[in-house]
């Protein structure tokens, strides 16, 4: 199933006439921003179900906006000085001797709680900065 949207880009083009492409990237990042904020309080809740250290959490980090393919992009990713990034596939997809840990899909759960969420955000967010 696909949904196309006429004029979309027409509109975006106009915006940015009218506003700035630095206004409009402004914006684009405030609501990156914002959107990732949601996603970052479900994705601790998620984790908070089998935290032993809670290293896992306090390492998470939103990155800067970065145009990545010509699109604005914002990374979530682990970062700290217990190096948790190491592990964190192996509670996402488990392991030959460990197939299902107490942490499995953990974060696929919360982008999949926190889209609803996130899409609101992320409206909202471009509602206040136009």
């Amino acid at each position: 199933m696909s949904v196309q949207i006429k004029g979309l880009n027409k509109l975006l083009a106009d915006l940015e006439k009218r506003l700035g492409p630095d206004k409009i990237r402004n914006i684009s990042d405030h609501a990156l921003k914002e959107g990732a904020r949601v996603f970052v309080e479900e994705l601790k809740a998620q984790f908070e179900l089998f935290k032993d250290t809670g290293a896992s959490i306090d390492e998470i980090t939103i990155s800067e906006p970065m145009t990545i393919g010509g699109v604005r992009t914002i990374k979530i990713h682990w970062r700290g000085p217990d190096n948790r990034y190491r592990i964190i596939h192996l509670n996402e997809w488990g392991t030959v001797k460990n197939p299902n840990p107490r942490g499995k899909g953990a974060i696929a759960r919360a982008m999949r709680n926190a889209e609803n969420a996130y899409k609101a955000a992320v409206k909202e967010a471009v509602r206040r900065g136009v």
